[in-house]
């Protein structure tokens, strides 16, 4: 995923998890708009590097719920999503990942 002709993390069969030291991780919704998905995982690594950066615990807290929305909208965490009825509700602008999009972007200030 690196570009370096890796192929990323072994995988289950249905592309939901990743499987690292034996343990299943879920992935990325593999049915979200790459768009989307690109959009979120810039948002997860700007909220993650300013987690590095933040000295102060309510900034931290912060950012971190910038983290949970990213990961919710890119299918990581919260409520799994069900396949192609959830990616089409996401295409529509009403699923978990089309929220997650619009609450990021309220709380970076971009609405």
């Amino acid at each position: 995923m690196s570009g370096t002709g890796s192929p990323g993390p072994e995988r289950t069969a249905d592309g939901r998890h990743i499987v690292v030291d034996g343990r299943r991780w879920r992935a990325t919704d593999p049915e979200l708009p790459g768009e989307l998905a690109a959009a979120l995982r810039r948002e997860l690594g700007r909220a993650r590097s300013a987690i590095g950066r933040s000295r102060e615990a309510e900034e931290t807290a912060r950012l971190r719920g910038r983290v949970q929305v990213a990961k919710e909208g890119l299918g990581e965490r919260g409520t799994p999503l069900v396949g192609a009825a959830g990616a089409a509700a996401d295409r529509a602008g009403e699923g978990p990942a089309a929220g997650a999009h619009g609450r990021l972007r309220i709380s970076a200030g971009c609405a």
